[in-house]
């Protein structure tokens, strides 16, 4: 069945979305700030959902339309096939967001969008009443500047939940936005990574992960595998393609390491969860007393800042004891990312670029140096 797809991202990996949706059988891709539509038939959705590393989740588009009353919203949903997927006992809640639109309550349109299903899913079924007590359909709208997109998640958790992180430090780096930093740093399966803040490991395993080639939502479940429409072989075929391209012969190793105790117990915790505990190497060490072993060919690392665990000028001296250990480079390829605009200046060395990424609604700068 030929399907309109749609993978969400952080601004700034659009292109390594790009690069695996068309690696996972996408077609036709339209890229935007954030976000990418695509064709793709029911193996392309279940690939996506994992195989897509630094994608938030997979949603099927249903309609595309422009409404500016709520007459328009309201009869623009009533025309979606509903009935495709959602049974007459399924459940249909129905979320979403609405920006620079004339629309502009977002509950008052979760409450027509809602009417509108039952309204259609009452036409086709012959009854009045919705029980909603078996499969979950959730349904998503976005509208943005006065157009509008009905989708169906078939995710669920966020794609970011990989299913091997239980526990967190206090400010964690989210698993998507890792897995993207180690696609735009070329990780290769070759390379030995450090990482001097590694925190609860983030960065370390999804590197670890990638250079693996462990697709990263091997290890969890999600909503659409209890859809009727996907047939249950499907998940099981592509789970076990998955796990056949696992590489494990490739010479990759990390090194990660934090001042803070139970941060180096938590990183360990959490790389024997993600199946990659015995090629990451963590150890209790300050920034300032560091010294990168010889063989690492490749930094990436998200030093404290003020924003999230320091203030300013604590945060500041570490980046500028962080140049001290890295440079002169010697062969390492170094990454950073930071919200500090003064980093070129303490790190000691203009970067050879830089690109915007977003951690969380941080707008941070990748520094990087080839």
């Amino acid at each position: 069945m030929k399907l309109k797809l749609s993978a969400p991202c952080r601004f700034g990996l659009e292109k390594t979305l790009s690069y695996e949706i068309k690696r996972a059988g996408g077609e036709n891709l339209e890229v935007s700030d954030g976000r990418i539509f695509f064709d793709g038939d029911e193996t392309v959705l279940v690939r996506c959902n994992l195989t897509l590393s630094v994608a938030e989740r997979v949603e099927v588009v249903l309609a595309r339309f422009t409404a500016v009353t709520f007459d328009e919203l309201f009869e623009g949903v009533k025309a979606v096939p509903a009935e495709m997927f959602v049974g007459k006992f399924d459940k249909f809640p129905v979320k979403g967001h609405s920006l620079n639109s004339v629309l502009k309550s977002e509950p008052t349109c979760q409450k027509i969008i809602k009417k509108a299903l039952v309204e259609r899913l009452k036409s086709v079924y012959g009854i009045g009443y919705f029980q909603e007590t078996e499969t979950t359909y959730q349904f998503v709208f976005s509208i943005m500047k006065n157009n509008v997109t009905i989708m169906l998640d078939s995710s669920g958790d966020g794609l970011h939940k990989r299913g091997w992180r239980k526990l967190a430090n206090a400010a964690p780096i989210r698993e998507t936005l890792a897995s993207g930093m180690a696609d735009l740093a070329r990780l290769k399966a070759s390379d030995v990574l450090c990482d001097p803040f590694c925190g609860s490991g983030t960065l370390l395993i999804e590197s670890a992960r990638r250079a693996l080639n462990i697709a990263p939502g091997i290890d969890r479940t999600f909503a659409a595998e209890s859809w009727e429409i996907i047939p249950g072989h499907i998940w099981q075929d592509e789970r076990e393609r998955a796990r056949a391209e696992i590489r494990t012969d490739c010479d990759f190793h990390a090194y990660g390491y934090d001042i803070d105790k139970e941060a180096v117990s938590l990183t360990m915790h959490n790389a024997k969860q993600a199946g990659v505990a015995d090629r990451i190497t963590v150890r209790q060490c300050d920034i300032r007393r560091l010294v990168c072993p010889d063989d690492v060919t490749c930094v990436i690392t998200n030093p404290p800042y003020g924003e999230r665990l320091l203030d300013q000028n604590e945060a500041r001296e570490l980046i500028a004891a962080l140049g001290k250990v890295m440079l002169p480079l010697n062969n390492k390829r170094v990454y950073v990312i930071t919200p500090d605009e003064q980093f070129e200046a303490l790190f000691g060395k203009k970067a050879d670029k830089n690109r915007k990424l977003y951690n969380g609604m941080l707008m941070c700068r990748m520094y990087s140096y080839f």
